[in-house]
């Protein structure tokens, strides 16, 4: 079933053309990606697909009555109202019939008729279709795993990344056909992000979203939109199987275009040597000669810089942390810790949101004090922070001159000098765009250019407070192979698990109440070593042995869970259909009021198992990672 189709549609921005011609559909239970650089249109299209823009040229077609829930990449609220309100408000129609059911239950066991039982099973068909049988067990489910649990708090005592938890709360609670989702895993921590993808996962609602993050999308979706140069390249399979596609595709793409500039060399010796289109196998020859001409043009040589940084040498002293103590009022952030920075150090900072990550960035950063402790710091530190809440740029500046604020040129090991032209189009600013005012950029570009005006500096101790949000994936690969080999320190708070995997090779993990542990390895290691704690008494295996037991034991618990879900899937959707058949006779006429009240119970002894049955569903998929 074809949820929506999109043909030949094109949308301008002002005078510049996003996107042209494209033509695609999404079918029911497809959970798709859509991956293109940013400036390019994404969330645009979103909100075409979504019927919340029209395109300029050509037509989408819905399917009728289609239920579209779409989360935008910056909600937007009416700040006055409190949460409550606000799911009052978003959800009308789920509500509305809620209310109906209850009162038509309760009219037909106050004065049971043919008419308000026909009512009954009608308003029963509609519970079944917006799933509202648990409605309220749904929204303390959802509203507790993203904290918040007080829902009369007023929308602008909420900050930027607490309104995004909460209008994503929203969408899922509406439980709609069709899932938009812009950016959903932003402002999440790593917790928040495996939830959501244990509930998406095994659910049939179908989905298109835009992501930066590759272990969600590798986990969640089953087919890749690649949106490139005009054209929407279709991958069905995961991120890993899209990566390895579109490796081939580049790879032909290069064969053929090395092809066509050899032919055009050879075509070209002919057009010089003047010839006469006088036979028409001659002029036939020429016109080919143009269309060789766009082909070997067609495509884009990419000079891959390798940015092998000369920084200033990091002394034997960098930052040593003694015993240090941060507390909020009464509530303890940091309590006894201990670390001495090494050269080489490459450090992540994980734990759910409001434990203090931000706070510990900032006392290496020299810009909060601690109550108690002491920091020691080497006399040729360098601290380069990137902050989440960004920095204020210029509107009416220039790309590049606000750049060169910060450092004309950035000094390669080689001797070679990058300037800072060069520095932006690495990090994907076209020359068009780098004589662009800043005002004139999107919400990922402004982050881009923040980050690049923090690693012009030329830092020897990066601090990056959730470097990801908001940037497109080519610029992550880009910013991945630029820390990759960087020769200082970093440390980072990021909820991206692929991008610490990559970068980091130790962990403070935030445990509440002021404690942070340390643990030696990647992320994805930490989370493997947490599954399989050795019981007491027994033999600690070797390293490599309890890996390889904790995947098997991962993947067996996997097994075992998908199965438990599909049972209880399965009698689920067989007590709906039992409590169907019962409604279906209670809209006989010849029924005598004996049977319509023994019916009726029936009916009710039915919605307590499914929700019984419904709540432990929901319970599996918190358990579910």
């Amino acid at each position: 079933m074809n949820f929506f189709a999109a043909k030949d549609i094109s949308k301008y921005y002002g005078e510049r053309l996003l996107f042209e011609g494209l033509s695609f559909g999404i079918s029911k239970g497809e959970k798709v990606a859509l991956i293109a650089d940013n400036g390019t249109g994404k969330s645009t299209l979103l909100k075409m697909l979504a019927a919340l823009e029209e395109p300029d040229t050509g037509e989408i077609t819905r399917m009728t009555d289609l239920r579209i829930g779409y989360l935008a990449q910056d909600p937007d609220f009416e700040k006055s109202w409190t949460i409550q309100e606000l799911i009052s408000t978003a959800h009308t129609h789920k509500l509305e019939i809620i209310d109906r059911y209850h009162q038509m239950l309760q009219k037909q066991a106050d004065d049971p008729t043919a008419v308000s039982a026909n009512e009954f099973a009608q308003v029963s068909a509609e519970m079944d279709v917006i799933n509202g049988w648990d409605y309220e067990r749904q929204q303390q489910i959802i509203f507790s795993k993203f904290n918040f649990f007080d829902l009369s708090r007023k929308i602008d005592s909420l900050s930027g990344g607490e309104q995004k938890r909460l209008a994503l709360a929203l969408v899922l609670l509406d439980n709609p056909d069709l899932l938009v989702l812009d950016e959903p895993t932003n402002h999440l921590d790593i917790e928040m992000i495996e939830w959501l993808e244990a509930y998406l996962s095994p659910s049939t609602t179908t989905l298109l979203v835009v992501s930066h993050d590759r272990y969600f999308l590798d986990n969640v979706c089953n087919h890749i939109w690649e949106m490139s140069d005009g054209k929407i390249f279709h991958h069905k399979g995961n991120y890993a199987y899209y990566l390895e596609k579109k490796a081939e595709r580049i790879a032909i793409e290069n064969v053929e275009l090395d092809k066509a500039k050899k032919l055009f060399r050879k075509e070209l010796e002919w057009m010089r040597r003047s010839p006469q289109a006088r036979t028409t196998k001659a002029k036939s020859r020429i016109n080919d000669f143009y269309d060789i001409k766009d082909k070997a043009h067609a495509g884009k040589t990419k000079q891959e810089l390798q940015l092998d940084i000369k920084m200033e040498r990091l002394g034997g002293k960098i930052i040593e942390l003694h015993n240090i103590y941060k507390n909020y009022g009464e509530k303890p952030i940091i309590s006894d810790f201990t670390y001495t920075f090494k050269r080489g150090d490459r450090v992540g900072i994980v734990g759910p949101n409001g434990a203090g990550k931000s706070t510990l960035l900032k006392i290496l950063a020299d810009e909060e004090k601690i109550d108690r402790g002491k920091i020691k710091r080497g006399q040729t530190l360098k601290i380069g922070h990137y902050r989440q809440d960004g920095i204020q740029l210029k509107p009416q500046q220039r790309v590049i001159d606000a750049l060169k604020e910060i450092a004309e040129v950035i000094v390669l090991s080689s001797g070679r000098k990058l300037s800072a032209a060069q520095m932006l189009e690495y990090f994907q600013f076209t020359p068009h765009m780098q004589f662009t005012h800043v005002s004139k950029l999107s919400g990922g570009e402004r982050r881009r250019l923040y980050l690049l005006t923090v690693l012009m500096a030329n830092p020897n101790f990066l601090i990056l407070d959730e470097p990801t949000n908001d940037l497109d994936l080519g610029t992550l690969n880009k910013l991945e192979e630029f820390l990759t080999t960087y020769p200082g320190c970093v440390v980072m708070v990021s909820h991206d698990r692929y991008f610490m995997d990559n970068l980091v090779d130790h962990l403070f993990i935030f445990q509440g109440e002021g404690k942070i542990k340390g643990y030696n390895g990647t992320y994805t290691e930490y989370r493997l070593s947490q599954a399989s704690q050795p019981t007491e008494g027994k033999k600690v295996k070797s390293t490599a042995a309890q890996d390889y037991d904790s995947i098997k034991s991962a993947k067996r618990k996997q097994q075992q869970w998908q199965r438990k879900v599909m049972n209880l899937e399965k009698e689920i959707q067989s007590l709906e259909k039992k409590k169907l058949e019962i409604e279906g006779r209670l809209t006989s006429a010849d029924l005598a009021l004996e049977d319509i009240t023994k019916l009726s119970n029936e009916v009710g002894a039915i919605l307590q198992k499914i929700e019984a049955k419904t709540e432990e569903w929901f319970e599996l998929s918190e358990q579910s990672e």
